[in-house]
């Protein structure tokens, strides 16, 4: 069972590091024990810039969640994201020795191990290596070839790059923080996995995960990724916007922006003043909401344009009748799914990360705010392509079933005669020990 199984996510993002434990129910819904989180005042858009502040930050998130759940954090799933992701499609093809022969999951991951060892810009690291469409001797569209026979077997790939300084600088945090990276996992493939469903991936959905240094893009189509991006805009330039537009502290700007703030500014009423503490000695300043708002929706329209590009670029835009899921701490500004419909001519909903969650006791796990952390915690569960997991398990069974690895039964008496030996000589020795301390 995997309630057994302890999983930690750790979100390093710009405005905040979070910490994430969970493990799986019997129902097989993700029960969240424990969350950390600490500001994150060594990162820049998705970028370590602060080793330091950051291995703090990491240790204090790691702690609390640890205090909360109980459990002693070793093992962390890290996202990763920022300017320097990047995605693209490439093609490759193994030839096989028969065509008379079945395809096999050993073909399909051979051709995925190929892939791995492509050419990269110099300076970068592949970190996903994501199989799209299968053709099978020139018969292109088959999404699982598995069983099937044929001579060449061929495939369009999804591959995600990083920089290698970005990877090594986060590893380093990690290791500083006494922790080991399991695995690294791109920020809007996690999201996607805590607030998208398996029908919107299928209809095809486009994810705009909007952060405080970035937003994140991924486009899913028949239940497989197609597009990925990250621009490097997010809530944090949102709130530089205000900080010099209404002249006011860094945190003030903040606070408008949460608590007042629109994305469209025709929804604003002209007559609605909010009055802000001033500088010393200074009579407190006057902010008006219709200009607030018009600051905001300015910068909004820019990050939606850049995700218009993208999806353009992706050759979906057409397709995605699941339309557009927002989640991350920028989808909880007010009015923003409807800029966002306006602008594109796609439906827009928020995203939150129940899709997946069992009972919980922190409610605010809830929030968008949080669907990248969860999202890590499930990665560890469930891999982003169905597929996979349909290979492990039909993998297991073709091992489990080969004639070499059928245990002889006389092996397998020899073999529980030799634990039980094992086991008795353990508590003779034990039994001893305790008479000698006696």
């Amino acid at each position: 069972m995997e309630n057994d199984k302890f999983i930690v996510g750790l979100d390093i993002g710009t405005t905040k590091i979070c910490a994430v434990v969970g493990r799986k129910n019997e129902f097989g819904k993700l029960e969240v024990l424990g969350m950390g989180k600490a500001v994150s005042d060594g990162v820049i858009r998705g970028i370590v810039t602060n080793i330091d502040k950051t291995v703090n930050a990491i240790q204090k998130a790691v702690s609390d969640a640890s205090d909360m759940a109980e459990v002693d954090i070793a093992n962390v799933i890290v996202g990763i994201a920022g300017q320097h992701i990047k995605s693209t499609v490439q093609h490759g093809s193994i030839i096989r020795k028969s065509n008379q022969d079945e395809i096999t999951i050993e073909d399909v991951r051979r051709l995925a191990n190929d892939m791995e060892n492509i050419v990269v810009p110099p300076g970068n690291t592949i970190i996903h290596v994501m199989p799209q469409d299968y053709t099978v001797d020139y018969e292109d569209g088959i999404k699982d070839p598995v069983g099937m026979s044929g001579s060449k077997l061929e495939a369009d790939f999804h591959i995600i790059t990083a920089q290698t300084t970005a990877i090594n600088n986060i590893n380093r945090c990690v290791k500083r923080a006494n922790l080991v990276s399991k695995d690294l996992i791109l920020e809007p493939l996690a999201s996607s996995l805590s607030v998208l469903s398996e029908e919107d991936k299928e209809a095809g959905v486009c994810l705009v995960d909007i952060g405080g240094g970035t937003t994140d893009i991924a486009i899913f189509y028949d239940n497989i990724i197609r597009h990925t991006a990250v621009i490097p805009l997010g809530g944090n330039i949102i709130t530089s916007d205000i900080k010099e537009g209404c002249m006011v502290l860094h945190n003030q700007a903040e606070l408008l922006k949460t608590k007042f703030g629109r994305a469209i500014a025709e929804e604003a009423n002209p007559n609605e003043i909010v009055s802000i503490p001033g500088l010393r000695n200074r009579p407190p300043k006057e902010i008006s909401i219709k200009n607030l708002a018009a600051i905001i929706q300015a910068r909004m329209e820019e990050i939606i344009e850049h995700v218009q590009n993208e999806l353009v670029a992706s050759g979906h835009y057409k397709k995605l009748a699941g339309g557009i899921v927002l989640t991350g701490g920028g989808a909880l500004l007010s009015g923003v799914a409807q800029l966002f419909e306006y602008m594109t001519g796609l439906d827009t909903r928020i995203g939150y990360p129940n899709e997946h969650l069992g009972k919980c006791k922190i409610d605010e796990i809830k929030s968008p705010m949080y669907a990248t952390s969860v999202g890590l915690v499930l990665a560890g569960f469930k891999s982003f392509d169905e597929r996979e997991e349909t290979y492990r398990k039909r993998y297991e069974n073709e091992t489990v079933a080969r004639p070499e690895n059928r245990m002889k039964t006389n092996d397998l008496a020899s073999n529980i005669f030799t634990k039980m030996r094992v086991k008795l000589k353990d508590i003779i020795t034990s039994d001893i020990q305790e008479d000698n301390n006696y």
